[in-house]
């Protein structure tokens, strides 16, 4: 699996992220917190307002403008993932954006999704318990793709021909190594419970190889952001000797 994953990518947002994972490539932006619209009570958790969408040039068939069924149920499933490691006490009665966009997909778009959208959090200084990191298999048979191409979605969504096994479909999982804490389980197609429980265990062990792929990301990030302000500090110091 190939990824590369860059932060601080969109100026306007708060904070954002960009991910290639094989050829499926997502942007993320994170906006300030805002109150929460059409709301009177108080709430004392602040809440995630998440957004996915896939750009109409992203697939191989023109996508509308109007967000779909599917791109709806993503979006669900994106603040599903998110939530659990988000500080929400932190910002009562405040809600924070998050806008995932499908620039390119060549499957696993949701997983690919997720981990940007941890970034994207991560890099707008949410208050976060954990970084959250998530990936894809796909089921056909006797056969599994981690992190499934269009293809092979395709075919893992289809009914497997009569043989041994008659599992099939894909699943999406979120994780938080940290506290070892699953936060989203999404399933389509039907399996039985030990392909689900061993494709859990495949997930699980991915999960916790990308992590760490995201923390030298943020890392990377926050050196770079601080060596540019020792940078500042030291021109603003050289100018105030030259004026006095």
């Amino acid at each position: 699996m190939d990824i590369d994953m860059k932060t601080g990518v969109v100026s306007q947002a708060k904070g954002s992220a960009y991910i290639e994972q094989n050829n499926t490539k997502v942007i993320c932006s994170v906006f300030d917190p805002r109150e929460i619209p059409r709301k009177s009570d108080y709430s004392v958790n602040g809440e995630l307002y998440c957004e996915f969408r896939f750009a109409p040039f992203s697939c191989m068939k023109w996508r509308g403008h109007q967000a779909d069924s599917y791109e709806k149920e993503c979006s669900l499933i994106l603040r599903r993932a998110l939530e659990p490691a988000v500080c929400r006490h932190e910002f009562p009665n405040f809600q924070v954006d998050v806008y995932a966009l499908v620039l390119e997909n060549d499957g696993s778009a949701l997983a690919a999704a997720i981990t940007c959208a941890g970034l994207a959090l991560a890099d707008a200084s949410v208050p976060m318990y954990d970084l959250v990191v998530a990936t894809s298999v796909g089921i056909h048979g006797d056969m599994k793709f981690l992190d499934p191409t269009v293809e092979e979605e395709s075919l893992c969504n289809m009914l497997p021909p009569d043989g041994k096994s008659r599992n099939h479909g894909i699943i999406t999982a979120a994780f938080s190594p940290a506290h070892q804490q699953m936060s989203e389980f999404a399933q389509s197609g039907a399996m039985d419970i030990d392909c689900v429980t061993s494709s859990i265990q495949l997930l699980t062990e991915t999960c916790e190889s990308v992590y760490p792929l995201s923390q030298q990301c943020l890392l990377k990030s926050v050196t770079k952001m601080l060596k540019k302000k020792q940078k500042e500090t030291q021109l603003n110091l050289s100018s105030d000797r030259i004026a006095l």
